[in-house]
């Protein structure tokens, strides 16, 4: 029987099980990036009935010799209630431009998207647009970059994303596609017995072969750690099958599948399989993994050894603010509220919390501006504690699950940055 955390957490997680405040925080927290390239918070006031700032994520899947697929997934509001279908078409415009690449200003093509009934549908708290592109004759890749605006106000948002034209990838010509909606999942993750099918948009109906693995990868270590990385282990596979596209699955054990059309290539696609509270954490067990960022060698190794996982977050939450349950209780909601965000914003083949991109937004939060090219990311930070402008670089690399791995260049010189904000987690000075 499945088991939930009261105790000191009550608080923590009746407000997670009822509300839907930090998934808000979530859609909002990274995916909108400006022209600028600067964060697209959408603030809102309470009573606000004005439109917050379209948030896009986007996708896109091959579907014929002549046509590229675009999805993008908008998250918008009027006041504190989600756009309507309707409303979103009524009062918002879609505009696209191709280039060639990052920082090129080599046009490949353009278009105005209707926004109707034939493009856009309700995808959850999402509202899904999709549209096609044309191939341009003789190019590989390109950027699309997307302009939604609302009409009658100079506000709009954009959206970049890169597209492969040929040497396509699994994920490229596969998506994974809810059952009950039809519609193209954006995400890495699937929760348990949820009903979904991996399916082309050409018709392929080419076997794919399915992986099973049951690994636990590890949490990204200390943004000062430059020591040279190890050889990577390889994974066990524990089961394997086949499947086609089309073909309803049923992932019924967490861990993570892995999908492949073609043995030969070292690209697939890599689902996640979580419990059905994923993003959020609720179990003594998970909750004990993610305070390693903020904590001491002696503190995490009396965690993994504790028998009673529940009785030692009390005990390790207390002790940080001299017993007091109120202050430790606000820490807990507004760490596990960055825990939950990380885990739906960042979730690759492993948990959003243990990446390198997690690791830095849990501890340090939404940075002020990302500065996005085609093999890196830098996150910028005007201020943290008593230093400015700091930035972190993640630079995307090859991985055989997803296409969307990004690592954290280390350096020593983080540590006057990121213990001070270490201490202020330690000692309830972040909300």
């Amino acid at each position: 029987m499945k088991k939930y955390f009261w105790g000191l957490f009550g608080i923590f997680i009746a407000a997670g099980m009822a509300g839907c405040s930090s998934s808000r925080k979530a859609d909002q927290a990274m995916k909108g990036i400006n022209k600028q390239g600067e964060m697209g918070t959408a603030a809102r006031g309470a009573e606000s009935e004005e439109f917050s700032p379209p948030v896009i994520e986007s996708k896109f899947l091959d579907k014929d010799a002549d046509n590229t697929r675009v999805y993008l997934f908008v998250t918008v509001y009027k006041g504190k209630n989600p756009l309507t279908v309707e409303e979103f078409t009524g009062k918002f415009n879609l505009n696209y431009v191709v280039y060639s690449d990052y920082g090129s200003r080599d046009r490949l093509g353009y278009g105005n998207v209707p926004l109707d009934g034939n493009s856009v549908t309700r995808a959850g708290d999402h509202i899904l647009v999709q549209f096609d592109i044309k191939k341009p004759s003789g190019k590989e890749a390109g950027v699309v970059l997307s302009e939604i605006s609302e009409a009658g106000t100079l506000k709009k948002s954009l959206n970049d994303l890169p597209v492969r034209f040929s040497n396509l990838r699994t994920g490229d010509q596969y998506g994974v596609f809810d059952v009950a909606t039809g519609n193209l999942l954006n995400r890495n993750f699937v929760r348990e017995q949820e009903r979904v099918v991996i399916k082309s948009l050409s018709g392929q109906t080419v076997p794919l072969m399915a992986s099973y693995y049951r690994h636990t990868f590890d949490p990204a270590s200390s943004p000062m750690n430059t020591s040279a990385k190890g050889t990577p282990r390889t994974l066990k596979v524990d089961s394997a099958f086949s499947t086609v596209p089309g073909e309803e699955l049923a992932l019924n054990r967490k861990g993570l599948y892995y999908f492949v059309a073609d043995t030969a290539k070292h690209d697939g696609i890599g689902l996640l399989v979580t419990n059905d509270r994923f993003p959020k954490m609720t179990y003594p067990e998970q909750l004990t993994g993610p305070i390693q960022y903020m904590s001491t060698n002696a503190e995490i190794k009396n965690m993994q050894n504790t028998e009673n996982a529940k009785k030692a977050l009390d005990r390790y939450w207390l002790s940080l603010v001299n017993g007091n349950q109120d202050l430790a209780r606000s820490m807990i909601r507004s760490y596990y509220e960055r825990v939950e965000e990380a885990n739906r914003l960042f979730t690759t083949y492993k948990e959003g919390w243990k990446t390198d991109k997690g690791m830095i937004f849990i501890v340090l939060g939404n940075p002020d501006k990302v500065q996005r090219s085609k093999d890196r990311e830098v996150w910028v930070y005007n201020q943290r504690g008593s230093a400015n402008n700091i930035n972190f670089t993640f630079n995307k690399r090859t991985n055989q699950f997803v296409d969307n791995h990004y690592e954290l260049v280390r350096y020593v010189e983080y540590q006057p940055i990121w213990y001070p904000m270490v201490e202020a987690w330690r000692t309830g000075n972040i909300r």
